[in-house]
């Protein structure tokens, strides 16, 4: 049905009408050029991407290549695809491509410099990162120093990642799994305070706050002894998510 409404959409946007001399109006298809076809089918790749259809998703993003081989964003979109399906050598083909054809593509620099964090490469994936933000016109820069934050915590550098972390929150202050993360990272040096300020600010901007942000902030309300607030979390746990091992560990008394 996806595939039927999706196709649909883009037909109707490739045709023309003309009105004939009995005041009937009839379709004729427009004449699109390679790189028209190429845009429409990295579209639809990425939206059955995005509801998981991968397979359909990758004959999409494999048509647009083939009717323009020099369209960047589905050389990223396939890198993506190929990401969730842990095609790794294939994804970071495509990826190096699509910044190849577009050098100042920031989203494919972001992408794949969380690709290379997610396996592991956290220098050169943050490298691809940090260049993604030398683009002015990135319309979502928090989300690259977001990842980066991500990457280097990842690696260890605790220092770095709350730089990033602390630059994406300026960026937009609305950027909850930053705020969430720096929530964590206050409570792991037994900043309670700071740790709760930031937890306050991720939980007026999550909807729904995840499972780990509520287990953090009952921790944080346990170590700084606010009962009631411990209380409140305890419940949102149980309500929101019955089964998680956090609401587990929260009704054993497991808070370390």
């Amino acid at each position: 049905m996806w595939r039927t409404l999706l196709c649909a959409l883009v037909l109707l946007a490739a045709c023309t009408t003309q009105k004939s001399t009995d005041g009937q109006h009839v379709e004729r298809s427009s004449t699109s050029t390679p790189l028209e076809r190429a845009k429409i089918h990295t579209e639809l790749g990425v939206r059955y991407y995005e509801i998981g259809q991968l397979g359909v998703a990758l004959e999409e993003l494999n048509t647009a290549v083939s009717a323009d081989s020099s369209y960047a964003p589905a050389y990223n979109a396939l890198g993506l695809v190929y990401m969730d399906l842990h095609e790794d050598d294939q994804a970071d083909k495509n990826f190096r491509k699509a910044i190849k054809l577009d050098p100042s593509s920031s989203e494919a620099k972001n992408n794949y410099g969380l690709f290379l964090c997610q396996r592991g490469h956290a220098n050169e994936g943050i490298r691809q990162l940090l260049d993604a933000l030398k683009n002015p016109l990135y319309t979502t820069p928090d989300v690259a120093y977001k990842n980066a934050g991500l990457c280097s915590r990842k690696a260890g550098d605790i220092k770095s990642a709350e730089t990033y972390f602390t630059k994406a929150v300026k960026l937009n202050p609305n950027q909850s799994e930053s705020l969430f993360q720096l929530a964590d990272i206050g409570y792991a040096r037994d900043d309670y305070v700071t740790a709760q300020q930031y937890l306050a600010r991720y939980m007026s901007v999550a909807n729904p706050p995840a499972a780990e942000a509520l287990w953090l902030g009952a921790r944080i309300e346990r170590k700084l002894g606010n009962r009631e607030s411990l209380a409140n979390y305890g419940s949102q746990l149980r309500k929101r998510y019955p089964s998680s091992p956090e609401t587990k560990a929260f009704l054993e008394g497991r808070f370390e």
